[in-house]
């Protein structure tokens, strides 16, 4: 087994149920900031026009993909389905998130969002490792495949 598998495997057998909760609650505060973040998309845009100038095509598809991952992938962590894939999603938006948007709001300012940002990255590093839990989606179709009741091609 390779270490990829290894860590797979100690995620699946070591996943405590109220894990789930906060998994989905990260879901639905990342869906949140989808929303949030489709509303002000061009206050984004401006804001990272300093870091790349004369690229607005590029900072539009930028902003496309972060509403796009926060939106689908938010809900895909919160119901538990291809949880390690939603997260991969969105590690790199809070990466950039921390190293832009954070330094540009003054990160050690009271009521900083790098709080913020720090811990759900740290929960998507978490849900990375582990996976989804045995409250998701993605568990039930595997109970229902190995009791036969889900016909796999």
């Amino acid at each position: 087994m390779n270490l990829l598998q290894r860590l797979e495997y100690w995620g699946d057998r070591h996943h405590p149920k109220w894990a789930d909760i906060l998994r989905f609650a990260l879901g639905i505060f990342l869906f949140y900031k989808g929303i949030e973040f489709l509303e002000n998309m061009s206050t984004m845009i401006s804001r990272m026009s300093g870091f790349l100038p004369n690229s607005y095509f590029a900072l539009s598809i930028l902003g496309h993909y972060i509403v796009f991952a926060h939106l689908v992938g938010g809900l895909m962590l919160a119901f538990g389905l291809l949880t390690r894939a939603a997260c991969l999603m969105q590690i790199p938006i809070l990466i950039g998130a921390i190293f832009f948007i954070n330094q540009a709001e003054g990160m050690f300012r009271p009521f900083s969002q790098l709080i913020i940002t720090l811990l759900s990255l740290a929960g998507l590093i978490y849900f990375l490792i582990a996976g989804n839990g045995p409250w998701s989606v993605d568990r039930y179709f595997d109970e229902k495949k190995d009791k036969g009741d889900v016909r796999v091609p």
